[in-house]
C-alpha cells in the first residue's frame, strides 16, 4: 500500500507540473522545487535563484523591453531570437548591404554593430513589499483613491530601495494587486549586434509558418553587452569593453530526448488565467473578431506591395511580421478557447465557487457584479479596438497624427518647450518615414476607414465620419497632407510656435486624425478606463476569493513582464483525432519545404549544400540535423528568446513560439495541446559554425556533454 502511495503521489507530481505555471524564481523553494525534482530536474531553488551567489538567474536578460535574451559567454555574448532582433538587423541594412536576406556575422568584436537606443536588463534581486504598498489603504477610499494612495506607497518604497547609484527599481503587483513585488535592476545602454543568419533561415517559413507545428525555423540572432571598465552599465563609448558576467549558460552538445526536462526562464509578458467565463465569452465572441479582420485586409495590402518591389519590402518586413504576429495568433486563441471548452470550464468552477461562498456576502456578490460590468463595457470596448487597431496601429499616417496631437498639447501646457518637443518629435519621425510608403498607407487608410464606419460602433462614431465619403476623403488626405513625407512634415514643422500651431492645424491629414483622437480622449477611453477600474476592483478580491475558496489549489500569478520560471518535459501532442505530431523536427523537413525563389521557403544555396553532403560536424545525431522542439513549457509573448534549460542547468534550446492549437494559453492553458517551440540548440551551433563560418563565436562558448556523466 506504501509503495502504491507513494506512485500515486509520483504521478500527481508530474501531472500538476504540467499543468502550466509561470513562477516567480526568487519562491521556488518548496513544492516547485519538489515538482520540478519530480520531472527530473537536479537543480535546487537556489541554483535557479541567489542573491548572495552566482546563479541562472544572472545569465537571464530582458532584451529591450520585449523579449528574453540570455548570457551564453565570459565575455557577454547575448543569445536571442532573430525575430527580436529583427528591428536592429533592419536598421543596419540597405539595397547594398541586405542583412535581412544575406546575414551578418562580425568577424572580429570591432566589427559588432552598435545599436541606438537599445537596451538588455538583468534582475540583481527580487524582494515581497505587499505590506508597504497595501498599509494604511481605507476601504471607504473610492476606487480611484485607493489606486492614488498604492501608487504613492510604490513610489515610496521606490525611492527608499536600497541599490546601487547605476541601478534602478520598480514595483510590480501580483495576484491582481493582491502581492507587490520590488525589483532591483541593472539595465545596460552598450549593445552590439555580433551575428544573425539570413532571414531565409532566421525567419523560415515566415508567416505561412508561425505558430504552427511542426515548424522548421533557425529563429535567434546574437548581441552582446558592452559595460564601461568597472563592469558596470554605461552609454555606448569606443572605450567600453564586453561584460563580464557573474553567471553565463553552458551550451549541451548532447541535446533532447522525449519526456526530457525543460526549464524555461525569462520574462513572459502577459496572462488573465483568473478571468471570468463572461469575459472570455466576451474575448472570443466580441473582441477578437473585428481585430482579426482588420489585421487581416492591412495585411493582405501590404503582403501585395512587399510582394511587388525589393525596397518596401525592406521597410515594411518588420512592421509586417509584428502586425502579422497577433493576428494569427488571435485566430488560434479563439479556435483553442472554443475546442478546449474554456467558458464551460469557467462556468463549471464559478458553479462551484458560488456553492462554497453562498453564505459569504462579499464573495457570492463578485460574479453577478462581473455580469453587469463585461455588459457595460462591451461597446466602449470594441470601439476602442477599432481605435487603436485603426489609427494606433494600422494606418501610418494616422499614427503620424497621435505624435502630433502629444506634441500640440505638450506645447500648449508647456510652451517654453517648444524646441525641445519640436527637436525630440522630428528625431522621431526620421525614423518613422524611414520605413514609410504613403501608397502603402493610402490604400490601407481607405480600406480600414471603410470598416471603421460601418462597423464600428456608431455611438462612438465622430459626426464626420459618420457622414464621410471615404474615397474622397482618402484622396484630399493623401494628395494634400504633409504627414505623407519627412520633406513636407519638417517643412509644417519649421518657423516659430505659432506658425507652426497654425500649420499643423490647417493641415488636411491632422484635421482627420484630430477628430478621431480626440473623440478617443474624450469619449471612448475615459468610460472604458472607469469600468475597466471597476473590474480590475472586483478581479483583485475575486482573485483573493479563489485562493481562500480552493486552497489545495496552485495559483500562480499572471505574467506582467516579470522575470518567470515555467517548467516542463519535452513532448509531442495530438492535435486531432488519428493526429500525432513527433517533439522533433529536422533538416530534412527543412528541405521538404524548400520553394525556390518564394520569400517564406527559400533557402540559402549552402544549407542545401550542407544538407546534401550530410555535413553536420558536432552537432547532428544518427545522421540527421535537429532544428526545432516542442514542449509543455507555459509560455507567452515575452517568453521570445527565454533560454530552454536543462536539469542541470545548460542551454538545450530557445524558446521562440507557441502551437497554434494551443495560444489560448494565456487564458486557459491545456497541458493536452499547449506546446511551446524551441529551436535546438545544436542548430544555432550547426548554422554559426558550418553554415556561417563563424567558429569564432562557438569558441567562445563553453560546451558541455551533460548526458556522458
Amino acid at each position: 500500500m506504501k509503495i502504491i502511495k507513494f506512485l500515486l503521489l509520483f504521478l500527481v507530481f508530474q501531472v500538476s507540473a504540467q499543468q502550466g505555471g509561470m513562477w516567480i524564481p526568487s519562491l521556488l523553494e518548496g513544492m516547485n522545487e519538489k515538482e520540478m525534482k519530480s520531472l527530473g530536474s537536479q537543480l535546487s531553488a537556489k541554483d535557479i535563484y541567489d542573491v548572495n551567489n552566482s546563479s541562472l538567474k544572472d545569465a537571464i536578460v530582458h532584451f529591450n523591453g520585449g523579449c528574453t535574451s540570455e548570457i551564453i559567454s565570459a565575455s557577454g555574448l547575448l543569445l536571442t531570437n532573430h525575430h527580436c532582433g529583427y528591428g536592429a538587423i533592419q536598421s543596419h541594412s540597405s539595397v547594398e548591404h541586405d542583412y535581412l536576406e544575406d546575414g551578418f556575422w562580425a568577424k572580429s568584436m570591432s566589427d559588432e554593430l552598435p545599436n541606438k537606443g537599445m537596451v538588455a536588463t538583468l534582475i540583481v534581486r527580487i524582494e515581497d513589499v505587499t505590506k508597504d504598498i497595501l498599509s494604511n489603504i481605507p476601504s471607504e477610499a473610492s476606487l480611484q483613491e485607493q489606486q492614488n494612495l498604492i501608487s504613492q506607497h510604490i513610489e515610496a518604497v521606490i525611492k527608499g530601495a536600497e541599490k546601487e547609484s547605476w541601478q534602478d527599481a520598480k514595483v510590480k503587483s501580483m495576484y491582481d494587486g493582491n502581492q507587490y513585488m520590488l525589483f532591483i535592476t541593472e539595465t545596460f545602454k552598450d549593445i552590439r549586434l555580433v551575428g544573425a543568419p539570413p532571414a531565409s533561415i532566421g525567419k523560415f517559413g515566415s508567416d505561412t509558418d508561425n505558430w504552427m507545428w511542426p515548424r522548421h525555423t533557425g529563429d535567434f540572432s546574437l548581441f552582446r553587452i558592452y559595460a564601461n571598465k568597472q563592469n558596470q552599465p554605461a552609454e555606448y563609448s569606443e572605450e567600453n569593453i564586453p561584460y563580464n558576467p557573474k553567471h553565463f549558460l553552458p551550451v549541451s552538445l548532447d541535446g533532447i530526448s522525449e519526456n526530457d526536462f525543460t526549464l524555461v526562464f525569462g520574462f513572459p509578458g502577459r496572462t488573465s488565467e483568473y478571468l471570468p467565463s463572461v469575459a472570455i465569452d466576451q474575448i472570443v465572441n466580441k473582441l477578437n473578431p473585428p481585430k482579426i479582420k482588420i489585421r487581416d485586409e492591412a495585411l493582405k495590402i501590404v503582403d501585395g506591395y512587399m510582394r511587388k518591389d525589393t525596397e518596401i519590402k525592406i521597410q515594411y518586413a518588420s512592421k509586417y511580421a509584428r502586425i502579422a504576429n497577433y493576428w494569427k495568433k488571435w485566430i488560434g486563441e479563439s479556435q483553442g478557447l472554443k475546442k478546449s471548452h474554456a467558458v464551460q470550464k469557467k462556468q463549471d468552477l464559478e458553479a462551484n465557487f458560488v456553492e462554497k461562498n453562498k453564505d459569504n456576502e462579499t464573495y457570492s456578490k463578485l460574479l453577478p457584479e462581473f455580469e453587469r460590468l463585461y455588459g457595460e463595457i462591451e461597446e466602449v470596448a470594441v470601439a476602442r479596438d477599432f481605435w487603436v487597431e485603426t489609427v494606433y496601429r494600422n494606418v501610418e499616417l494616422l499614427n503620424a497624427s497621435v505624435r502630433l496631437y502629444r506634441f500640440e498639447n505638450a506645447v500648449l501646457k508647456n510652451p517654453d518647450d517648444f524646441e525641445m518637443q519640436r527637436t525630440r518629435l522630428l528625431n522621431a519621425y526620421k525614423g518613422f518615414y524611414k520605413n514609410y510608403n504613403a501608397s502603402v498607407d493610402r490604400d490601407v487608410f481607405e480600406r480600414l476607414m471603410e470598416m471603421y464606419q460601418k462597423e464600428s460602433p456608431e455611438t462612438y462614431l465622430t459626426e464626420g465620419l459618420k457622414n464621410a465619403d471615404i474615397k474622397k476623403l482618402t484622396a484630399s488626405v493623401y494628395d494634400n497632407s504633409s504627414l505623407t513625407s519627412l520633406e513636407k512634415m519638417s517643412d509644417m514643422l519649421s518657423g516659430n510656435k505659432d506658425e507652426v500651431l497654425k500649420k499643423i492645424n490647417e493641415d488636411v491629414g491632422y484635421k482627420t486624425g484630430n477628430e478621431l483622437i480626440d473623440n478617443f480622449y474624450q469619449n471612448i477611453d475615459p468610460k472604458y478606463q472607469a469600468l475597466n477600474l471597476e473590474i480590475k476592483a472586483n478581479q483583485k478580491i475575486y482573485m483573493k476569493a479563489l485562493m481562500e475558496t480552493f486552497p489545495d489549489e496552485r495559483f500562480f500569478p499572471d505574467a506582467n513582464g516579470t522575470l518567470r520560471v515555467t517548467y516542463g518535459k519535452v513532448n509531442g501532442y495530438k492535435p486531432k483525432d488519428a493526429v500525432y505530431y513527433e517533439p522533433v523536427s529536422y533538416l530534412s523537413g527543412v528541405i521538404e519545404k524548400y520553394k525556390p525563389g518564394d520569400y517564406e521557403f527559400d533557402l540559402p544555396e549552402k544549407l542545401i549544400e550542407l544538407y546534401n553532403n550530410k555535413d553536420y560536424g558536432d552537432y547532428g545525431v544518427d545522421g540527421k540535423m535537429p532544428v526545432n522542439f516542442i514542449g509543455t513549457n507555459h509560455t507567452t509573448g515575452g517568453n521570445s528568446g527565454s533560454p530552454v534549460i536543462d536539469a542541470n542547468g545548460n542551454l538545450i534550446g530557445l524558446n521562440f513560439d507557441r502551437v497554434w492549437e494551443g495560444t489560448m494559453s494565456d487564458y486557459n492553458y491545456d497541458p493536452e495541446i499547449c506546446r511551446n517551440i524551441m529551436v535546438d540548440a545544436r542548430y544555432i551551433l550547426f548554422v554559426i559554425d558550418k553554415f556561417a563560418d563563424s567558429k569564432r563565436l562557438v569558441d567562445e562558448m563553453k560546451l558541455v556533454h551533460p548526458k556522458a556523466k
